[in-house]
């Protein structure tokens, strides 16, 4: 606006100088005082000229300047976010951001009671899961720490966590990738309900299971063993193990974490996860630590091979009438017996399944779900276990307490085997929303 009016002012005087000097003309004619006052009027418009070339000359100077700070600026903007997205920085996202991803929060993934999932398409078109959490269990600068210590977590079974949302006095916001085939529990199980007929009919194949038995566990041994600080994810299930394109394990969900104090081994902390994955010193309250995401492990790799929960009601009749059935007793008592086919999901087809491998992951499963977390493997040798880097030996007879603790009856356990799968059992929280992790250090 300066600019434009500093023009019309400068072309104004200039015409009032030359409409001056042509009325000096016709009254003065060509005389002496003409020449003088022509001269003057002359030097005023040549100082105005000059003036305004001076003045311009300035201006475009610093609007190039300008121009390039600006060019500089987003350079140095787009610089920054490439090595964001390389060094694995969370983005601070806007609400409206979410909100106009996901369209108002529309396309819902899962619902739990504390949080829930929406899929969202962000403008660079990058499709995205976006998580709400609606507890306020951490501070805002413990929030932000905890969200930048995960994101640098990177592995290629780990689902990424690409930025998160504050919302003051409102809901906290985690941005995943969205993953493309959803959760193993889909392709694994059959018979939940509240599955379409679509997701009934998947069947994921012997040998992609044998892969994403070994996916998670190399997840599970970066996250133990190859971070900064130890990542324990603490809910351990088929719902947080996502399946990309090719069908590739990614672990999902290690939710919000907290930073323990390197002088502790273990972490006592509220029950948190999932029946039938929980690890008994949960239960006992004697604190967790790496060994108990082995324990939900081994639960996983059970489901794996059999195709079925772990812990559910069999029978005909009302649930006072039916009973719980305890895979993993079922499991022990086949392998004692040297029957360990009779576990394997039956709707696999016979001939691509190998007992070789039916016997190393049904080993390697029992050794995970030892009582005693001392006699657990880690993780890491989980995957040597797995991959035939290292023997697998046959695992001890364990006592199982958790069986007494959900005061499931023993005599089922021969005939639960042929049961119809998941009687009366509801599928549990979808993938994506997990209890807290807890970071603990070395």
């Amino acid at each position: 606006m300066k600019v434009k009016t500093g023009k019309v002012l400068a072309g104004a005087v200039a015409v009032s100088l030359l409409i001056l000097l042509l009325i000096l003309w016709l009254c003065f004619g060509f005389t002496k005082a003409f020449f003088i006052f022509a001269g003057i009027d002359s030097a005023a418009i040549l100082a105005i000229f000059i003036w305004a070339m001076f003045k311009y000359s300035s201006l475009d100077r610093r609007l190039s300047m300008a121009r390039r700070t600006a060019l500089d600026g987003e350079e140095l903007r787009l610089q920054y976010s490439i090595l964001r997205k390389v060094a694995g920085l969370p983005t601070l996202f806007r609400y409206e951001q979410l909100e106009a991803a996901t369209d108002g929060f529309r396309a819902v993934l899962g619902k739990g009671s504390s949080a829930s999932v929406f899929k969202g398409i962000l403008d660079d078109g990058t499709a995205v899961a976006v998580k709400r959490i609606d507890g306020q269990e951490h501070g805002e600068e413990e929030f932000r720490a905890e969200v930048t210590a995960l994101a640098s977590v990177q592995h290629l079974n780990l689902v990424r966590l690409l930025g998160y949302c504050l919302v003051p006095r409102g809901p906290r916001f985690l941005v995943y990738e969205f993953i493309e085939n959803g959760s193993l529990d889909s392709w694994i199980f059959s018979g939940d309900s509240g599955r379409s007929t679509s997701a009934a009919q998947r069947l994921l194949p012997w040998e992609q299971r044998c892969a994403v038995a070994l996916d998670v566990a190399r997840a599970l041994a970066y996250l133990h063993h190859d971070c900064r600080s130890r990542v324990l994810h603490l809910d351990v299930k088929p719902e947080n193990i996502l399946l990309d394109e090719v069908f590739r394990a990614c672990v999902a969900d290690f939710g919000l974490s907290k930073l323990m104090s390197r002088d502790e081994s273990r972490v006592v902390t509220t029950v948190r996860g999932t029946r039938g994955y929980l690890a008994p010193e949960w239960l006992l309250e004697s604190g967790v630590s790496e060994k108990s995401d082995v324990y939900s492990y081994g639960m996983v790799l059970l489901e794996i091979v059999g195709g079925r929960r772990n812990v559910r009601l069999v029978g005909d009749g009302p649930a006072s009438q039916r009973k719980w059935s305890y895979f993993p007793r079922i499991v022990a008592e086949k392998v004692r017996q040297g029957r360990e086919m009779e576990v394997v999901d039956e709707r696999l087809p016979a001939g691509e399944v190998e007992e070789n491998q039916v016997k190393a992951m049904l080993y390697v499963a029992l050794w995970c779900i030892q009582e005693k977390p001392t006699l657990r493997p880690t993780m890491a040798r989980v995957v040597d276990m797995l991959s035939g880097r290292a023997p697998v030996e046959a695992p001890p007879e364990t006592e199982m307490v958790v069986v007494d603790l959900l005061a499931i009856d023993h005599d089922d356990a021969g005939d639960s085997a042929a049961a119809p799968p998941h009687a009366g059992q509801n599928r549990p929280m979808s993938a994506y929303f997990a209890s807290l992790s807890t970071l603990s250090p070395r």
